[in-house]
């Protein structure tokens, strides 16, 4: 499952090639069109990642909310830039060196192999055809992007968004170092779940998923079968900061750099 630096980076990309214009909304496979009309032809005016989950704000006061889960990604075309995101293997890299190539963050794709034949083709022409079952399509005039097989992908008011986003634990990236580490404490210091439970409970933390877990509580030699509230309260805040230092890097990067040395 993608983990929370993979979805921030992902709204980087609509922030940075999507925003202020207007987006062609439309659902391929079908089963997103009745929600797809209602954000048709709108402007994207915001784009932000909490955790795992990504919401795009309209100009009509709607929200595109996506959890990409197991499965999910999102593929990329046409004038799109990828910043420090190795292209992943058999498919086709983007940037200037391949202006009309198609690039996809999040889960690995698992194609048919009608599919790979067709990705290992140059694409011609823009905006490129539909590869398999693609729930939603976001077009502008020079960037397409496809979402594939998320776990949720609904269209939200702005205060539905606020209460999936209050149910949500602190993500170093959207609260305040203070406000997100007290948040922490006392969501984790109540629970009497292994502190490996607890790390992945988008309800305590957001964002952290199988690797990140384990990573940390390795960096911070700590029993994962533990019970969160029996931790000293400067071990609960040293995994908070952490995390914090690895999400930071893992944005930046594309990559979950967890080794001080590497």
């Amino acid at each position: 499952m993608p983990e929370g630096h993979t979805v921030h980076r992902i709204a980087r990309q609509f922030a940075r090639h999507f925003e202020g214009t207007p987006v062609a909304v439309s659902s391929p496979q079908g089963r997103f069109a009745g929600d797809a009309a209602r954000i048709d032809g709108r402007v994207i005016v915001d784009a932000r990642a909490v955790g795992k989950q990504m919401f795009l704000e309209f100009d009509n006061g709607l929200w595109l909310r996506v959890h990409l889960g197991i499965y999910g990604a999102w593929d990329f075309a046409g004038r799109i830039d990828v910043p420090d995101a190795r292209p992943a293997a058999g498919r086709r890299g983007s940037g200037p060196e391949y202006p009309d190539s198609l690039a996809s963050i999040g889960a690995p794709r698992r194609l048919r192999m009608a599919e790979q034949e067709r990705l290992g083709d140059a694409i011609e022409g823009f905006p490129p055809e539909p590869v398999g079952q693609v729930r939603v399509r976001l077009l502008t005039a020079d960037a397409v992007a496809d979402l594939r097989g998320p776990t949720a992908c609904e269209v939200l008011t702005g205060e539905e968004v606020q209460e999936v986003v209050d149910r949500l634990g602190p993500d170093p990236l959207v609260d305040s170092p203070k406000r997100g580490e007290q948040r922490f404490l006392e969501k984790a210091g109540r629970k009497n779940q292994p502190i490996a439970l607890v790390l992945m409970d988008q309800n305590v933390v957001s964002g952290i998923g199988n690797i990140y877990r384990a990573e940390m509580l390795f960096r911070a030699r700590l029993d994962p079968f533990v019970p969160a509230r029996e931790l000293p309260e400067d071990a609960l805040r040293a995994l908070w900061r952490d995390w914090t230092k690895l999400l930071k890097i893992g944005v930046e990067t594309g990559y979950m750099l967890t080794m001080e040395t590497r």
